[in-house]
Formats: structure tokens, sequence, C-alpha cells
């Protein structure tokens, strides 16, 4: 599926600044894209490293917001993924929407994110904008969850439940956007998130298993 065949999805800005670096869409943006990414649809994308899920969300992302529907979160379990995913959509969509970062250890509202439009923060930080009653979480159009197989973990695992549990309590429409390259339960996951599955195995490398064993390395036969 080219990039083109779904300008009617796109905001005319937007898909100009895809255009630049995007003419084929991956296997896995092609599913999303049939799943209902553009009819609001929660999404559950359990695809390999590489494979296109970031730019799932930022179609998600940017259509909400292009649309005036509302604001979008992007979660992200590390500090250093925030400010690696903050630089890149600041570069890529610079002048067309107002992107913040949230990751502080402030325990406060930061109101002063009202103004913008695309926000990137860790599930910690939601957690405590949550408990503030921060006023423009009810403008939240579109959640994407990184790396969302950390619903898992001991350590983080509660916190991001609980999160998505409340958002999608506090916020009726909210679309969901759950992203990760390792998911044990999927089908389970996106029953609970009351999400389309979009499994596939397309990678822009191919990976080779094998045993390496005395300088050598025997793979395995596909």
């Amino acid at each position: 599926m080219k990039l083109e065949e779904i300008k009617q999805y796109l905001a005319p800005e937007v898909l100009r600044v895809l255009s630049k670096d995007i003419e084929t869409l991956t296997p896995a943006q092609e599913k999303a894209v049939k799943a209902g990414l553009f009819e609001n649809k929660n999404l559950l994308v359990c695809t390999p490293t590489a494979s296109g899920k970031t730019l799932i969300g930022e179609f998600a992302a940017t259509t909400a917001i292009a649309q005036n529907r509302g604001k979008a979160i992007y979660i992200v379990p590390l500090k250093a993924l925030a400010n690696e995913k903050y630089k890149d959509f600041k570069k890529r969509y610079a002048g067309l929407f107002k992107i913040a970062i949230s990751i502080g250890d402030t325990d406060s509202a930061d109101t002063y994110l009202s103004n913008y439009d695309f926000i990137i923060c860790t599930s910690e930080k939601l957690d405590s904008l949550i408990r503030h009653h921060t006023p423009w979480l009810k403008s939240v159009a579109v959640v994407i969850v990184d790396e969302i197989h950390l619903l898992n973990d001991a350590g983080r695992g509660p916190t991001l439940e609980i999160l998505l549990t409340l958002l999608r309590k506090l916020l009726a429409k909210v679309q969901v956007i759950g992203l990760s390259a390792t998911i044990g339960n999927a089908p389970e996951l996106a029953h609970w998130l009351d999400a389309n599955l979009i499994v596939d195995e397309w990678r822009p490398v191919k990976l080779h298993k094998g045993i390496y064993y005395d300088g050598e390395i025997e793979f395995k036969e596909e």
C-alpha cells in the first residue's frame, strides 16, 4: 500500500511532511489501516522491531490533532526513550503541532501542557497528572502506549494497568494504540483493551536463528 492511497485520512500538511521519507507502508501499517486505525478503533500492534509501529501511533495522533478531536499522549517506559521520541517528533512535525515532553520528578499537574497538542511522557508522570486531576486530560483523544508488554512487569506493570483503566473510564471515546515487539498473550490483551489485534512477522532485515559453538554457527533451517 502506497502512502498516497491513504491521503484522504491525513491532513495535507502531515502528508507533505511524511512524503519526504515514506513512499510505501510496511505490512503492519497496512494492516492497521484496514483494521480501523483512521476510524478511531483501538489497536494492539505486535510486530518485530523496526516494522513501523511508531508511525502507526503517529498516524492516529496527528489525525486526531489535525481534525481538532483532541490531544495525543505517547506513553513510554523510560525517560531516555521519552527524550528520543520527543526529538524525533519535534524534528518531523516542527511548525505543525505543539509537541511537549513531561518526565520531571515534580509531583504536579503541569497545567502548562494545556497549550500543547502532542505530549510524550512516562507512565509514572501520567499517573501523577491523573492524581492531580489535570484539567486538560479531558481533551485527550488518542493514547499511544509504547512497550505495552510491560503490563506484565512487576515494577511498572501495575501503574500502567491502572493508568489504562482510568483513562478508558475518564475518556469514553479515547483511542488506544498499544505497541510491542514481544507480547506473550496478545489475544487476551487485545480483548482487555477492546482492540483489534495486528500481528505480522515482517522486518526490514531478515532474522536468522542459529547456535554458535566453537567458532562456528549452525543456522536453523527455514
